[in-house]
């Protein structure tokens, strides 16, 4: 990933030297695994943890001969050795190590999202209770439709990312699966004691089935799951952009001291933020197709998986990472402007109150059809010629005969539509 949008804890889960020295842990573990059954001398086993360790350039240079990875690690590690040097590797394959020492580095990123996605949240909560009451106009199709509260806005936001966390958890525990079970999966070579002291050193589960690998379907749920809340992120983030546009300008991402917008226009204030997040998600999702492409592989193992993973795991979480935080920050420090949003509110003429004036109407008993009848051409009219909707309210008969002044003007009051807010605040914790 680019170190442009690698944050620093969560770039060095990933780098090399951290992948093979998980690598080295299982190949460890499984030797003190084996030494607890007898099959290694524990004197063995103590001098392989004293001195096991590798070389990446040495690696680099064996596996060019090799064009094996995990043959070229294991002699690495076995050129740091004496006679014990013989127990390196002992019953496992290849996929015994790479993947459950992928499973150990998902788990160490998974601590991190989880920070990440907690912190978020409660940023989310916090803005939404700052701006419970700020009336603002709510958009259908983009077009005016009926007053909200920003506050309202961002508690949806809340609930979703809510909703994320418990989508996480699940497919976090998914993924956090170790196996050491030989090359199809029968334990054939290895006693299945040491895949269980291993993944319990390591924090992970022993799979309860698997074949030279652990399944795909689980590597699949779980980015599809990272590509979700990407996916949610860029809604809030798209939303912020449609409400920085010039005419509507009812929120801006800060924009610091000496900040340039543009290199042409001097007078720019872009949302660029909330864009960059808008693009990064899109290559979340794209690792989420490669995920599903990676669940068929041909019978007991292939490898047409590994080079797709050695992308996708890495990018994914790193770029969730820097999403959480980053987007995090522009909701934290979102400069808002109520009174623009008061000001959209009655671009429209008053017309966004035209339900209230239709329902005030059946309830006068005036049957659904007729009372539409009566509002719309009203509405038509104060869309077409520009006129104040209220105005040709007060002038239609039908509605003037059936509704007071006083009616009228309850119809057109913008703090009706919030007096359900309390209401929802409460049933989400806020």
């Amino acid at each position: 990933m680019l170190e442009r949008y690698t944050r620093k804890e969560m770039g060095n889960i990933w780098t090399e030297q951290n992948r093979y020295q998980a690598w080295l842990e299982v190949e460890i573990l499984a030797c003190e695994a084996w030494g607890e059954l007898g099959d290694i001398p524990k004197e063995d086993v103590a001098k392989i943890r004293a001195n096991a360790k590798f070389d990446v350039d040495r690696i680099h240079e064996i596996e060019l001969e090799t064009r094996h990875d995990v043959v070229a690690f294991t002699r690495s590690v076995s050129e740091s050795l004496g006679a014990e040097r013989k127990w390196v590797h002992y019953g496992l394959t290849s996929t015994d190590v790479v993947d459950t020492a992928n499973s150990y580095l998902l788990k160490q990123a998974n601590e991190i999202l989880r920070k990440d996605l907690e912190n978020f949240i409660a940023i989310i909560g916090e803005k939404a209770k700052e701006h419970k009451y700020t009336v603002t106009m709510g958009r259908t199709h983009g077009v005016h439709a009926e007053p909200t509260t920003f506050g309202l806005k961002l508690a949806l936001w809340y609930e979703e990312m809510k909703r994320n966390l418990e989508r996480f958890n699940f497919a976090a525990d998914g993924v956090e699966f170790g196996k050491i079970s030989g090359a199809v999966g029968t334990y054939a070579n290895i006693d299945p004691f040491v895949e269980a002291y291993v993944c319990e050193k390591l924090g992970t589960t022993p799979a309860p089935i698997s074949t030279q690998t652990l399944q795909r379907d689980r590597h699949a749920e779980y980015l599809a799951t990272l590509a979700l809340i990407a996916t949610s992120v860029e809604k809030f983030a798209v939303e912020v952009r449609a409400l920085q546009k010039s005419e509507v300008r009812e929120v801006e991402e800060f924009f610091a001291k000496g900040q340039k917008g543009s290199s042409a226009m001097p007078h720019k204030r872009n949302p660029i933020g909330s864009e960059n997040v808008t693009g990064l998600a899109r290559v979340i999702r794209g690792h989420m197709v490669t995920a599903y492409e990676n669940v068929p592989l041909w019978h007991e193992r292939d490898i047409s998986h590994s080079s797709a993973e050695r992308i996708i795991l890495p990018d994914s979480t790193i770029l969730l990472d820097y999403i959480l935080n980053r987007f995090g920050n522009i909701v934290k420090n979102l400069t808002v402007f109520p009174e623009n949003m008061k000001r959209n509110m009655d671009r429209t003429l008053g017309l966004i109150y035209s339900q209230r004036v239709l329902l005030a109407l059946i309830d006068k008993g005036l049957a659904r059809e007729a009372a539409y009848d009566v509002v719309q051409p009203r509405a038509m009219e104060a869309w077409e010629k520009q006129v104040p909707f209220r105005e040709l309210v007060e002038q239609d008969a039908t509605i003037t005969e059936n509704l007071s002044a006083e009616e009228i003007a309850d119809c057109f009051d913008y703090n009706y539509h919030l007096k359900n807010v309390d209401l929802i605040f409460d049933r989400l914790g806020l």
